[in-house]
C-alpha cells in the first residue's frame, strides 16, 4: 500500500501537482478514522506484547475497527478513490472476522516470495490449509493473503482486499495532488433526478444524438465475450472508444457516434493557451478529470481488477481441462462452449437489459459469475463435460453485464468525457491483456496441483466489484409499465427483419461479413488449441508451459496494441477494401506458420503478427459500417453481422479440435490458416469489397 501511494505521487507530480495540495484534504469523521486506525494497529501491537485482555478481545477489537474504517471510507465515498479503498477493507475485515480475528495466509504464496510461517506476525497472521477444500473457503481464503508479491526489496504476500486498498488510496492521493486549488474532488449525485426512458445516447458535440445500440456494437466488431472476459488477444477488438488509449488516429474508425479524433480531449474545455503551465492542463484533460470522478473511478478499478481474474480463470480453465483428459477435443469444447452464448444471445441481450435496472443487473451478474466459477473445479473434479454448461452460463451473464455498463457509463460522467471514460473502459481490457496474462501464466504454473485457487481468486474478484457497483449512486431511468418480455421479443425480431434487409441490400457490407465469416475461422482454432499447442508443439526450452500459454495470448495482446496504433496513425492513407484483405492473408499465414514451427519465439513472433493483422481488417472494416450503416439501425446490423460470423467461427473451434486429436494442433493450425489465407486472396474476387 506504501508503494501504491508513493507512486501516486510520484505520478500526480510529474504531471504537475502540488503537494501543498494535501494539506486541503478534508475527510467527514477525519478524526473517527484516527481513532479507527489507531485501534487496529494498537490492538495488534497489544497482542504483540503480550497483553492478555487485548489478546482475549481480539475478534470484537479487529471487528470494529475495520467496521469503523469501512463505514468513514463509506461515508466519504464521494471522493475519489475511497469507495474502492472501502471495498479493499470490507474485504480484509470479513476475512478477519470469519477467521476469529485472524488475517489468513495461504503457506505456499509464502514460500515462493521466499518466505515461511516464522515470518509471519503471530499476534495477527494465521495460515490457512494447504488444501483447497471446504475449510478453506470456509475461512474466507479466496479473501485471505494468498496473492504472491516477489518484489525483490519487498517481498510480500497480499489480499485482493490490499488490492483494492492499495489502489483506492493511490488514486486518492493521485486526485488531490493534481485538482486545482478551487475544484472540490468530483462527487455523485445521490438527488440526481431519473432519466427519462429513451434518453439519447450521448456523443461527441457537433454530432447528431444516436439511439444506444445495446449489445450489438460490441459483439463481432470487438472480440467474442469468453467467459468474464473477452477471448484471450485472439480475434476482434474493443469498443472502438478505446482508440483514444492507443492513438488519437483510431478513434477515426470508431463506432461512437460523430466520434472525432479529438471529441475527447476538447470537448468542454477551451484550448490550452501558448504558455499555459502543465498542471493548469494536466487537471483539464479528460482522464484527470475521470480519476477525479468517485463513481467512474471505482467503477474502473473494479472492472479492472475483475478482468485481472478472468485472464487467471482463462489459462486456468484450459491447463486445467487439458491436465484432466489430454484431449485436445475436449479442450476445444469448452471453448467451444464458452463462447457459444455470443453466437445465441449477443444480438439481442442488449434489448432486454435497456428494460431492466442496470444496477441491478451487474451486481446480480457479478454475484452469479461468483458463484458460477467456484463451480468449475468442482464440475472438473467429476467429469469435464459437467464443465461445459458452467462456463457457458457464465459467458452468458457476462453478455448482459457489458451492456447494462455500457448503459451505465452515461449516466455517471459528463457528456464531454463520455468518449474518454469508453475509451478508459477499453484500456482496462489493454491492461488486462498485457498484465494478467503473464502474471496468470506464472500463477498458474506455481499453483500446479491446487489450480482451484485461481478460480476461487476469480470469484472473489467477481465480489468486490459487486460491492462497488451497489455502492455507486446512479441516477435511475424511469421506464412506463407494460408488458416487457413480449413486447421485447416482438421487437427484436421486427428488428432483426429490418436490420437484415438493409444488410443485404448494401452489398460492402454484406461481402464483408460474408468473406469475415469464412476467413476468420482461423481465430476459432487459435482460442480452442492454444493451450495444446503451447503443451505439445513448443519446445519448451525458453518458456515452460504452462507460462508459454499465456505468453501467446499476451502475444497477441502486444499485437493488437501494436497494430491499433499504427493502423490509427497511417491507415486513412489507404483505402479499406485492400487493408481488409491485406489483413485476413495475413492472419492466415500467421496462423498457418504457427503451426509450423515448435521454436518459442518464432511462434511468439507469428502470435503477435496475427493480433497486428487483426487490427488491420478490423479498424476498416469498423469504419466501413460507420459509414454506410444509418444510426437507428446500428445495432440490428452489427448483431446480424456477429450471428454470421460467430456462427462459423464457433463451429470452427469443434472441428479444430477433432483435427487437433487426430492430426495435432499443428496440422489445425496450418490447415485453418491456410483457409484464411485464401478466404482473404478471394476477398479480390468482390468487387463491393475491392473497392471500398
Amino acid at each position: 500500500m506504501l508503494l501504491a501511494v508513493v507512486i501516486a505521487v510520484v505520478l500526480g507530480l510529474i504531471v504537475g501537482g502540488r503537494l501543498e495540495n494535501l494539506a486541503r484534504i478534508r475527510i467527514r469523521w477525519g478524526p473517527l478514522l484516527f481513532v479507527a486506525v489507531v485501534l487496529r494497529y494498537g490492538t495488534e501491537a497489544a497482542i504483540r506484547s503480550g497483553f492478555e485482555p487485548a489478546a482475549e478481545l481480539r475478534l470484537p477489537l479487529y471487528g470494529l475497527a475495520f467496521a469503523m474504517i469501512a463505514a468513514i471510507l463509506w461515508a466519504n465515498r464521494t471522493q475519489p478513490g475511497l469507495l474502492i479503498a472501502a471495498a479493499g477493507v470490507t474485504s480484509n475485515g470479513l476475512a478477519i472476522v470469519l477467521n476469529g480475528g485472524w488475517m489468513p495466509v495461504w503457506q505456499p504464496a509464502l514460500q515462493l516470495v521466499g518466505m515461511s510461517p516464522s515470518d509471519l506476525a503471530v499476534s495477527f497472521h494465521r495460515l490457512l490449509p494447504e488444501q483447497l477444500g471446504t475449510d478453506f473457503l470456509l475461512r474466507a481464503g479466496p479473501f485471505g493473503d494468498l496473492l504472491p508479491v516477489p518484489l525483490p526489496f519487498l517481498p510480500n504476500v497480499a489480499s485482493i482486499g490490499d488490492t483494492f486498498v492499495a489502489a483506492g488510496l493511490a488514486w486518492y492521493v493521485f486526485a488531490m495532488l493534481v485538482s486545482p486549488p478551487e475544484v472540490l474532488p468530483a462527487s455523485a449525485d445521490e438527488t440526481a433526478p431519473p432519466l427519462p426512458a429513451r434518453y439519447p445516447r450521448r456523443t461527441a458535440p457537433g454530432s447528431e444524438l444516436a439511439p444506444r445500440a445495446g449489445i450489438g456494437d460490441m459483439a463481432v466488431l470487438q472480440r467474442p465475450v469468453l467467459l468474464g472476459g473477452t477471448s484471450g488477444g485472439v480475434g476482434l477488438v474493443r469498443e472502438p472508444a478505446a482508440a483514444e488509449s492507443v492513438g488519437a488516429g483510431v478513434a477515426q474508425a470508431g463506432f461512437v457516434s460523430g466520434a472525432t479524433p479529438q471529441a475527447g480531449f476538447a470537448a468542454g474545455a477551451p484550448p490550452a493557451a501558448a504558455g499555459v503551465g502543465l498542471r493548469p492542463r494536466a487537471a483539464q484533460h479528460p482522464y484527470v478529470r475521470l480519476a477525479l470522478d468517485a463513481r467512474f473511478s471505482a467503477l474502473w478499478v473494479g472492472q479492472t481488477i475483475s478482468l485481472l481474474g478472468d485472464r487467471l480463470n482463462q489459462v486456468a480453465l484450459g491447463v486445467l481441462v487439458l491436465s484432466l483428459t489430454g484431449s485436445a477435443l475436449d479442450v476445444g469444447l469448452t471453448f467451444l462452449a464458452a463462447t457459444l452464448p455470443n453466437l445465441l444471445f449477443g444480438p439481442f441481450a442488449g434489448t432486454f437489459v435497456d428494460r431492466w435496472d442496470q444496477k441491478h443487473v451487474m451486481v446480480a451478474s457479478d454475484l452469479i459469475r461468483a458463484g458460477l466459477v467456484l463451480l468449475i473445479p468442482v464440475a472438473a473434479a467429476h467429469g469435464t463435460f459437467l464443465v461445459y454448461p458452467v462456463v457457458f452460463t457464465v459467458t452468458t451473464v457476462s453478455i448482459f453485464f457489458r451492456p447494462a455498463r455500457s448503459a451505465v457509463i452515461p449516466r455517471i460522467v459528463p457528456t464531454e468525457d463520455l468518449t474518454p471514460a469508453n475509451g478508459a473502459m477499453s484500456t482496462a481490457e489493454t491492461i488486462a491483456d498485457l498484465a494478467g496474462y503473464p502474471i496468470a501464466g506464472l500463477f498458474v504454473a506455481f499453483l500446479g496441483s491446487a489450480l482451484t485457487l485461481a478460480f476461487w481468486f476469480d470469484a472473489a474478484s467477481y465480489i468486490v466489484s459487486a460491492a462497488l457497483v451497489l455502492s455507486m449512486a446512479i441516477p435511475p431511468v424511469v421506464r412506463s409499465a407494460g408488458p416487457i418480455v413480449a413486447g421485447t421479443v416482438r421487437r427484436f425480431f421486427s428488428e432483426v427483419a429490418d436490420g437484415w434487409r438493409f444488410l443485404r441490400s448494401e452489398q460492402a457490407l454484406f461481402q464483408n461479413t460474408v468473406l469475415s465469416g469464412v476467413a476468420q475461422l482461423s481465430t476459432g482454432a487459435l482460442i480452442a488449441l492454444s493451450v495444446v499447442y503451447a503443451r505439445d508443439v513448443l519446445q519448451g526450452t525458453l518458456i515452460p508451459y504452462p507460462q508459454s500459454y499465456a505468453a501467446i495470448d499476451l502475444a497477441i495482446g502486444v499485437g493488437n496494441l501494436v497494430g491499433g496504433v499504427t493502423i490509427g496513425a497511417i491507415g486513412a492513407r489507404w483505402r479499406k477494401g485492400p487493408l481488409v484483405i491485406a489483413g485476413y492473408v495475413l492472419l492466415g499465414l500467421a496462423t498457418a506458420a504457427m503451426g509450423m514451427t515448435g521454436n518459442e519465439l518464432l511462434a511468439l513472433g507469428c502470435a503477435t503478427v496475427a493480433g497486428v493483422a487483426n487490427m488491420i481488417f478490423i479498424i476498416p472494416t469498423q469504419t466501413l459500417f460507420a459509414e454506410r450503416t444509418p444510426q437507428d439501425l446500428m445495432g440490428r446490423v452489427v448483431g446480424i453481422r456477429s450471428s454470421m460470423v460467430l456462427g462459423p467461427l464457433t463451429l470452427a473451434m469443434a472441428v479444430s479440435g477433432l483435427i487437433a486429436q487426430a492430426l495435432g494442433p499443428s496440422a489445425a493450425f496450418v490447415g485453418f490458416g491456410l483457409l484464411t489465407t485464401a478466404a482473404g486472396a478471394a476477398g479480390l474476387l468482390f468487387p463491393a469489397v475491392r473497392d471500398a
